[in-house]
């Protein structure tokens, strides 16, 4: 199956207000989606379509090959779901809760117990499996919380906000092992707000705003469209820095970003930075820093939204709490 999700034209509506404005999708099998947007952009209630947890008012949208409205109970037997906390049993130990959803799936004792060694294994758990994941770090509830999402060996993963108050070590460790996964043929569709998570792991990208998509591409493509590279002036004095917008906007043509210390501009070429030097020593602008560098996905992002990404889903709606059952059994 060359596409693991497909969506065209998904259309949701919360009273008066438009969460999903017609968005598009296609996933390819076996590789890492990642959905970028601004708070309420819609992201949260397209993963919530997809998984079945919300019909669409409007549109098609196929998860492995099943309708996610007229085969919903194929799709949750194909899915996992990680939200953006930790749904497991606090009081039970992390086996026990691997093995509770290992029953819930309908897999013998034996099976589920199984199935719990397994990934606790996989996950660098097994001797805290024993414990109540009360007593477990973010970073091992975050590990547990994936592992329950795998027990029924899914074939689409979805992930929204997965490493959302990680520490950095926590997150490199939950990136290895999404790519794990992916290496093993789990598809994996991924909301998330550290735009660094999705320049490592996705393969493409949708960014959504105001419930639509406004623009896809591989992380590299979409760096291009804003130029590709970047100036950076950081001027001695930061009273300087509306001065220094001013000169940059003037001479590209673009909209600069002014940042606490710094002016940031997407630029086409090399060619602006000799004028631009110039006009900043006219202009009496003691420069501490100039710099020509790639642009990153937090400047596209900006570029295209006008908006920084937030923690959450504020505006799509209610949050996204459900329980590992009603999402994969």
């Amino acid at each position: 199956m060359e596409h693991a999700i497909r969506a065209e034209g998904l259309v949701r509506r919360f009273g008066t207000t438009t969460a999903l404005a017609g968005v598009d999708l296609a996933v390819r099998t076996g590789t890492v989606f990642g959905l970028l947007g601004p708070n309420g952009a819609g992201k949260t209630t397209a993963v919530r379509v997809l998984a079945t947890l919300l019909r669409p008012d409007a549109g098609h949208a196929t998860v492995a090959g099943y309708d996610v409205v007229r085969q919903a109970h194929q799709v949750r037997h194909c899915i996992g779901l990680t939200g953006q906390y930790a749904s497991v049993d606090e009081t039970l130990t992390g086996a026990e809760n691997l093995l509770l959803i290992g029953r819930l799936l309908g897999m013998s004792r034996v099976a589920a117990r199984a199935r719990a060694g397994e990934l606790l294994a996989e996950f660098h758990l097994t001797d805290a499996g024993g414990r109540a994941a009360k007593t477990y770090s973010g970073g091992m509830r975050r590990r547990l919380d994936l592992a329950a999402s795998l027990v029924g060996r899914p074939q689409v993963l979805f992930l929204d906000e997965p490493t959302t108050g990680l520490d950095p070590r926590s997150r490199n460790e939950l990136w290895d092992l999404v790519r794990g996964l992916v290496s093993t043929g789990v598809t994996v569709l991924l909301t998330t707000q550290y735009l660094e998570e999705a320049d490592q792991l996705a393969d493409e990208l949708a960014v959504v705003d105001h419930g639509r998509v406004i623009a896809t591409g591989t992380p590299d493509e979409l760096k291009a469209k804003i130029g590709g590279q970047v100036v950076v002036v950081r001027p001695l004095t930061a009273a300087d820095l509306p001065r220094v917008a001013a000169i940059a906007a003037e001479l590209t043509g673009a909209g600069p970003e002014i940042g606490q210390s710094a002016v940031t501009v997407p630029v086409s070429g090399t060619a602006v930075l000799p004028e631009l030097v110039r006009r900043l020593d006219e202009a009496g602008v003691e420069v501490g820093e100039l710099a020509l560098r790639g642009s990153t996905l937090d400047e596209v992002f900006l570029s295209l939204t006008g908006h920084r990404p937030e923690d959450d889903d504020g505006g799509d709606g209610d949050e996204l709490v459900v329980t590992r059952e009603r999402t994969t059994a």
